[in-house]
């Protein structure tokens, strides 16, 4: 689980990394941001799966990060971080519907229980949900952008390395959430889709072009030509070369 830690002193940064490090190494990706602003650019990027933020900072407050994040990610969970007498103030952060709130100096436990509390939460919904279009998370509007971007680049590079791992590594999320969301938002399973945006791109090489079929084929994302002949003929009906014939 991705986590983004937004905290302008170093030493709760490094307290925070420490401390979900030693909760297991290899459980959680840490970023670090020093100040709002940065960590507000990197999210319109990459989707985090938790935010733990100060409530007061310089140039951008907490709140003001919050408010940006629901814009974004309607169900993200977030936490903040306070001190005693900023306690009023971090309770108008309710609204924004944060996860909890942490007060300095930050306690080892309630760290660590809140952490996993979340992880173990969104795990078995990532599990449980998957194939299931009315899951809410599919409805929010983070999602449909993310999983329109995931589309984009597969329609752009049918070619490419389209493995679920490497599409959930470049959507920024896990691999079985990748499959729920897609499922959720477009009707149809990843690999499908996959399969008939390289189809496609096989069509129109095939009408348009005077390539070899194995040059069409490797165009298409198809390693084995082989394949490809028997994947295009079970799908179109047609061997790839009377498909050309009858389409030039």
């Amino acid at each position: 689980m991705k986590i983004i830690v937004v905290e302008d002193e170093s030493v709760i940064r490094q307290g925070i990394r420490s401390i979900l490090q030693d909760i297991s190494p290899d459980a959680f990706a840490i970023v670090e941001f020093d100040n709002a602003g940065e960590a507000w650019t990197y999210m319109q990027r990459h989707v985090p799966g938790m935010v733990i933020t100060d409530i007061r900072m310089r140039e951008m407050d907490g709140l003001t990060l919050i408010r940006k994040i629901r814009q974004l990610y309607a169900d993200l969970p977030v936490v903040i971080i306070s001190g005693y007498e900023e306690f009023e103030y971090a309770q108008q952060a309710i609204r924004y519907k944060v996860t909890d709130y942490l007060l300095k100096p930050i306690n080892r436990r309630a760290l660590i229980s809140l952490v996993t509390g979340v992880a173990s939460r969104l795990a078995p919904q990532a599990a449980d949900d998957v194939e299931d279009p009315e899951s809410p998370k599919s409805k929010s509007g983070d999602n449909r952008r993310l999983i329109r971007k995931v589309k984009e680049s597969i329609d752009a590079n049918p070619d490419g390395d389209l493995r679920l791992q490497v599409l959930a590594e470049y959507a920024g999320i896990n691999a079985a959430y990748l499959s729920q969301l897609f499922k959720a938002e477009t009707g149809c399973n990843l690999s499908d889709y996959i399969a008939g945006v390289r189809l496609e791109r096989a069509k129109h090489l095939l009408a348009t072009t005077h390539l070899k079929i194995y040059d069409v084929a490797h165009q298409s994302g198809y390693q084995s030509p082989k394949h490809f002949m028997l994947v295009f003929k079970q799908h179109v009906g047609k061997t790839p070369s009377e498909y050309r014939e009858q389409s030039q």
